[in-house]
């Protein structure tokens, strides 16, 4: 029977589950390049730990921005031994963006769509660093991880698709779960209509029940009107709105006239509108009074403005 690794301790073929690189590239790379040193068991089996990992997945990420293999081994070889990053050659090698053992695992049980597996290590995450680390540290690096993955087809639609759902029944549960006062400041946070990516609202709204606010939210693409109704009846200090892509202004052209529209219409409620695909669409429509902005700090403290 296999000796088992340790926690943070990985088979080459778990490490080729969470690149995406063959177990021939990666022997390869350590044998011609000197670039990873795995330890041994007594059966022989190589063992990797997360800085290897990091390592690899570094050297793979630098080849697809036009380096040569070579290159991409020298510059990160070059960064290991360096206090300063390598003329910033690029914005991504630099000093704590490796992605820690509880990423690499849930990359690895993704790949294979395990559900469970994907749950549980959610769970050990949750319970060993808390909420907020929990946020920025596991489910943001992983969700960007996944992304890649299925933009440059390493990942099919399945895979991503059952990683993004684990993720967010996870988040669901934690709010479900998660006690306010009666008498706390209010947020309604809602994907626009055709919206379908509701994770991002998901994360912002936890940030918010961090700081004691009562959270409510609306899910993926809501049915048009329901927004403005639902705020209209709830009356809370503040409302969340978010676009990922910009399919929601191009399946209807009027939806965000009306809701600044709508927003100019209760003063007494902030409208703060977030997403990429709300960024990239407000550079060309100016908005009155929904403010747009991503920075959770500046929304909780009223510094984001028009």
């Amino acid at each position: 029977m296999n000796q088992a690794p340790l926690h943070g301790q990985f088979y080459i073929q778990q490490v080729a589950a969470m690149t995406g690189l063959s177990k021939q590239v990666i022997r390869k790379w350590e044998e011609r390049y000197d670039l990873v040193h795995p330890e041994r068991l007594e059966n022989g089996y190589r063992i990797y730990n997360e800085k290897d990992v990091n390592t690899l997945m570094k050297v793979k990420e630098l080849s697809e921005q036009g380096y040569s293999i070579k290159q991409a081994m020298v510059l990160v070889k070059a960064y290991k031994h360096t206090e300063s990053p390598i003329e910033r050659i690029t914005e991504w090698i630099q000093p704590n963006n490796g992605l820690n053992d509880y990423v690499l695992q849930l990359l690895e049980k993704g790949l294979d769509c395990e559900e469970s597996e994907l749950y549980y290590i959610l769970q050990k995450a949750y319970y060993h660093f808390g909420l907020a680390k929990f946020l920025t540290e596991v489910v943001v690096p992983f969700l960007k991880e996944v992304g890649n993955k299925w933009e440059k087809r390493e990942w099919n639609e399945y895979q991503e698709s059952v990683s993004s759902l684990v993720v967010r029944d996870f988040l669901v549960q934690i709010r479900r779960n998660f006690r306010t006062r009666e008498d706390a400041p209010f947020v309604v946070g809602a994907c626009l209509p055709f919206e379908q990516h509701e994770i991002p609202i998901h994360i912002l709204l936890l940030h918010f029940l961090m700081r004691g606010w009562r959270t409510i939210l609306i899910g993926s693409s809501p049915a048009p009107g329901s927004i403005e109704s639902l705020v209209g009846k709830l009356k809370p200090d503040l409302v969340l709105l978010s676009a990922s892509t910009t399919i929601p202004f191009e399946k209807d052209p009027n939806m965000l006239r009306d809701l600044d529209q709508f927003a100019s219409e209760n003063q007494k409620i902030k409208f703060y509108l977030g997403g990429s695909g709300s960024s990239e669409y407000t550079k060309n429509h100016h908005l009155h009074t929904i403010i747009v902005s991503d920075v959770i700090d500046d929304i909780l403290e009223g510094k984001a403005t028009i």
